[in-house]
């Protein structure tokens, strides 16, 4: 007992003061100082708050007793602040000369274990991905999943699991690797005389989507298969790392940057909305009065949802390091001068400007890199470190150019929003009434004339949410450029320190030089390309770019190959066609009025 006592009483002292382990004298100090601010704040919120309690509880002896126990505090509270924070300043200088030593080796701190050491690209992705099927293996964990070994589980209908040829218990990862195999049997293109193929295929499809989100199986697992869950279900369908892909263009960088951040975020919040519905919708019963979704199981799902983040962003970076360090690998080995390496790496960069916000990721890209590139070799290579420095400052003016840019495009994208949702609110409002004053009809059932006037209100309520689609993509991009500077940031970290152990400082260097250089082409080309940006994407252009990227990603949900070049043609299309439409339009003279 005394043992948890004194547990519960160190956790309390840790959490009150900063006691982790320094990485150097600069966080030896931090730490230090914070120490100081809270020891000093814990002491006048319990000098103010003692004597108010004791009132509360035992009236003026009690206020009495309060304040002599806040007077208390007020003293020892700043004094332990103070002792500790020169305890970590002292911890932080001794810890100096092994963080020289440990960085000079090419070592990384671990902010968590709060000790150096050796980083290695392959080492890390084997560990996120194992943890990710851990924690896929966990949330699968309960109601609709679990081992496949177990006694079957009742459900409605069971037409998808056969399909997939698997248990009512399966996991995640087993309905993963029973999908993926499965539809390299049923693929049209390993079956070009079976008519029924595509059929086999998109069926196969959707019955994955269904059984690998959560709430759709549980869905599916009480009511069954019918023509009115599967058209809900097919809401579910749309997946958001398509639908971006697709809107922003973004294919061709993929290999730098991985899936974007909003991408991840949209999933996420679709699956928030979609857990807290069924939440609502089921209310922690079933009709059989077993809980099935309770406020724990709730929280408990949130928080698996936070880890699963995290645990991507770390793949991300991790995958697109490796990208690059492939990238950069015949200019490291040699195998390319540099004028051929610099040549490859201006052709990369024109070839993605071609896109249409191709010039935005090209010049967001390009600064990232050759920011960070310099900073790494100025910090190794130039004296004290001056131009290491100096990239740092850079990067920091650069980063807070970049939330400005967020806050400012935020406001407008705000203001926007709110313009168009009260014009549209007016326009619905002014629609109602008209059709009450005309009656809707003629007295022989045709609909009156004042009918096809109603609907010049939604005409003009569609231009109005047009008008503000540049202020939110504005806002989007602002976000997009905020997460590959800090994406980017990690991933060369990563290319620079791998293997450090066995990689000697100067191949490093030559893998930064090599990161400078693609940096500065892709950063020039991009700037200079401008044939794109957000002045002359219009409503229109934005209006089809999600209208294609909507279709895009049901037909991928439903088992159709399309690629990035396919949705380009599309978008290209349907812009011709828009064209084509209003030019038949304004050629159409207008009627006379009787």
């Amino acid at each position: 007992m005394f043992s948890k006592k004194k547990t519960k009483e160190r956790e309390v002292f840790d959490s009150l003061f900063s006691t982790r382990r320094p990485k150097d004298g600069w966080a030896g100090l931090s730490s230090g100082l914070k120490s100081v601010a809270k020891g000093t704040a814990a002491g006048v919120a319990a000098l103010i708050a003692a004597p108010i309690a004791g009132a509360h509880q035992d009236g003026a002896k009690g206020f009495v007793t309060g304040l002599a126990t806040g007077v208390a505090s007020a003293v020892a509270l700043p004094v332990t602040g103070v002792c500790v924070g020169a305890y970590q300043i002292g911890r932080g200088l001794v810890n100096s000369g092994e963080a020289i030593r440990s960085a000079q080796k090419g070592m990384l701190w671990d902010k968590e274990k709060r000790e150096w050491y050796f980083y290695n690209m392959e080492q890390e992705l084997e560990q996120v991905t194992k943890e990710q099927e851990k924690l896929s293996g966990t949330s699968s964990a309960g109601p609709g999943s679990g081992n496949a070994s177990g006694a079957e589980r009742k459900v409605k209908d069971r037409e998808y699991y056969d399909l997939l040829g698997v248990s009512t218990n399966a996991s995640n990862v087993e309905l993963k690797k029973a999908y993926y195999k499965r539809s390299r049997q049923v693929h049209p293109d390993r079956n070009p005389n079976d008519p029924e193929a595509a059929k086999k295929f998109q069926e196969l499809s959707h019955a994955y989507q269904i059984l690998s989100n959560e709430q759709a199986r549980a869905f599916y697992d009480k009511n069954g298969k019918s023509e009115s869950s599967d058209a809900e279900m097919q809401l579910k369908d749309i997946d958001p790392f398509v639908f971006f892909a697709v809107m922003f263009g973004s294919e061709a960088v993929r290999p730098y940057i991985g899936e974007l951040w909003i991408a991840n975020k949209a999933d996420a919040l679709m699956k928030d909305q979609s857990l807290m519905a069924e939440f609502q919708k089921v209310n922690s019963t079933d009709e059989d009065g077993t809980a099935q979704l309770d406020e724990q199981s709730l929280r408990e799902k949130a928080s698996q949802r936070s880890k699963d983040e995290i645990l991507k962003q770390r793949k991300r970076e991790v995958e697109c390091a490796m990208n690059l360090r492939k990238r950069i690998a015949p200019f490291v080995d040699g195998s390319q001068d540099e004028s051929e390496y610099i040549a490859l790496c201006q052709g990369e960069a024109a070839n993605i400007t071609k896109g249409t916000f191709g010039d935005i990721f090209c010049t967001a890209i390009g600064y990232a890199l050759e920011l960070e590139a310099t900073d790494f070799i100025g910090t190794h290579s130039s004296f004290l470190g001056m131009e290491g420095q100096a990239a740092k400052l850079k990067k920091r003016s650069y980063n807070i150019s970049n939330q400005m840019k967020i806050l400012g495009s935020g406001i407008t994208a705000a203001r926007a929003g709110s313009e168009a949702y009260k014009e549209m609110d007016r326009l619905q409002k002014e629609a109602q009434e008209k059709a009450q004053l005309n009656g809707g009809a003629n007295g022989d059932g045709t609909q009156s004339a004042s009918a096809a006037q109603n609907q010049d209100p939604i005409r003009q309520a569609t231009e109005k949410i047009e008008a503000s689609l540049p202020a939110f993509l504005e806002f989007a991009f602002a976000i997009n450029i905020r997460d590959i500077t800090r994406t980017l940031k990690h991933v060369c970290v990563k290319v620079f320190h791998d293997d450090a152990e066995n990689t000697p400082l100067e191949v490093r260097l030559k893998r930064a030089e090599a990161v400078r250089l693609l940096g500065r082409e892709f950063h020039t080309i991009g700037t200079l390309a401008k044939k794109t940006n957000f002045s002359n994407v219009n409503a229109q252009e934005l209006r089809t770019r999600a209208e294609v990227a909507a279709m895009t990603t049901m037909a991928k949900a439903q088992g159709q190959e399309i690629s990035d070049k396919d949705a380009e043609e599309m978008i290209r299309q349907a812009r011709d066609m828009e064209a084509m439409h209003g030019s038949a339009q304004s050629s159409v003279p207008p009627k006379k009025q009787p």
